[in-house]
């Protein structure tokens, strides 16, 4: 038991892979939102957007603390969120929701990712249902 158990200890440890990828070094994330559809039918503003994110990010547990870690830019129905810091693209969905929930525009819209590090707003597809229906 004793020679098993001196084997255990000698073992060497096995290392696991560093999970330093999105902190370690100084990579810059881009994400962007696309709001044509909605802007272009007048039911959204998209520096309103771009004003509800620069508001409600938090970088460090705290909102109104982007510093220079996070910047937040809009190119015309188009909201651009560069990251020196580790940031998910996932909370940015959610704040999405959260700003559409917040001007009563949830009911039409909804957040979909049309690309690996972009969000579009899209009206939901009621024509198909309508159509479906129709059929039955």
């Amino acid at each position: 038991d004793q020679a098993l158990l001196e084997s255990f200890v000698a073992m060497p440890a096995v290392k696991k892979p560093a999970a330093k990828a999105a902190t370690g070094k100084a990579k810059t994330l881009k994400f962007t939102i696309d709001c044509a559809q909605p802007v272009d039918d007048g039911i959204m503003d998209a520096a309103s957007f771009e004003k509800f994110l620069n508001d409600r990010i938090k970088v460090g547990g705290k909102t109104g603390n982007l510093g220079s870690a996070v910047s937040v830019s809009r190119d015309k129905s188009k909201v651009v969120v560069n990251a020196e810091i580790a940031f998910s693209k996932r909370y940015l969905k959610y704040l999405s929701k959260k700003y559409l929930k917040k001007q009563q525009l949830r009911d039409w819209l909804h957040v979909v990712a049309n690309t690996k590090n972009s969000y579009e707003l899209r009206y939901y597809n009621i024509h198909d249902t309508e159509q479906d229906e129709e059929e039955d």
